[in-house]
């Protein structure tokens, strides 16, 4: 009799021990559903963050040309760039002018995907200059999350 309750105690911790396949695959299957419920809700979101703050560095950036049009009496050539807004161009007519520390701390960011943001004096879209960023895809034109975004009004697009 003692032999026989060893045994099946023996048999209940073994049951007890791990879990089976089936509850494995069916924790792996939730988890699979829960990753995609939170993909499809998320990368929209992301997208839209990076295209606002795209915007956002533009607003700052012309900030700091307005800034350094006041100070220099006009805004950076195409040639300078938007470094000239964190080191006075060597070609400045008005370089004693130039503000100590410049007009942008560490220069101009990156756009969100990471390339530089552009600028062109005169603008092509009617204001004194266009600066802008290519968007995702990093090339001219597109749509969405690949459209152009600049200093240009939504009106103008």
């Amino acid at each position: 009799m003692k032999v026989l309750s060893m045994l099946k105690q023996a048999r209940k911790r073994r049951r007890q021990r791990g879990i089976t396949l089936v509850e494995l695959l069916v924790v792996l299957a939730i988890l699979a559903l829960i990753s995609a419920i939170v993909v499809i809700n998320v990368l929209p979101a992301r997208d839209q963050a990076a295209m606002d703050k795209a915007k956002i560095d533009i607003g700052v950036i012309e900030t700091a040309l307005d800034q350094y049009r006041l100070d220099m009496l006009n805004y950076p050539t195409t040639q300078q760039g938007l470094s000239a807004l964190s080191t006075a161009p060597a070609d400045a007519r008005n370089a004693s002018r130039y503000r100590p520390g410049g007009y942008l701390r560490g220069g101009a960011p990156l756009d969100p995907w990471g390339n530089p943001y552009q600028y062109r004096i005169p603008g092509d879209r009617g204001g004194a200059y266009d600066l802008f960023s290519y968007g995702a895809d990093g090339e001219p034109g597109g749509e969405g999350l690949n459209a152009d975004i600049g200093n240009w009004t939504e009106d103008e697009l």
